[in-house]
């Protein structure tokens, strides 16, 4: 394994500590459960941004930087040998998946809550 390679697992571990030291507290504190279930209807975190929405617009910035520094040294001629190619490509594949998953869950989420608060209005209409 080359030095790129552990490079992006140290960057990538530093990444998911600040994350998960965000995401602990703000699940705590804001999410309401109620026999281990989220009582979509009392919480309200899910319907606006919140720090965690920022940090994941930080994270997409970041990534996109990633894949264009890869897309640059790779028309540059620099094969998966070079530490910067083996770093970018290991930061780009990992948080493209780490975003999307993020991206399907909040959006499923907050249809959860949208429900919740205003289904019953919802189904009066219809």
């Amino acid at each position: 394994m080359g030095i790129g390679w552990i490079v992006s697992f140290i960057v990538g571990g530093i990444w998911m500590v600040i994350i998960l030291a965000l995401v602990i507290p703000l699940d705590r504190k804001y999410v309401v459960r109620e026999n281990r279930k989220i009582n979509y209807k009392k919480t309200t975190i899910y319907l606006r941004w919140n720090v965690f929405d920022t940090l994941t617009l930080v994270l997409s910035i970041y990534t996109i930087l990633c894949v264009q520094a890869l897309n640059f040294l790779l028309t540059a001629g620099q094969t998966i040998e070079n530490p910067y190619v083996q770093f970018f490509t290991n930061q780009s594949q990992a948080w493209v998946i780490v975003i999307v998953a993020y991206l399907v869950s909040r959006v499923s989420i907050t249809l959860k809550s949208i429900k919740a608060h205003w289904g019953d209005e919802l189904d009066d209409k219809q």
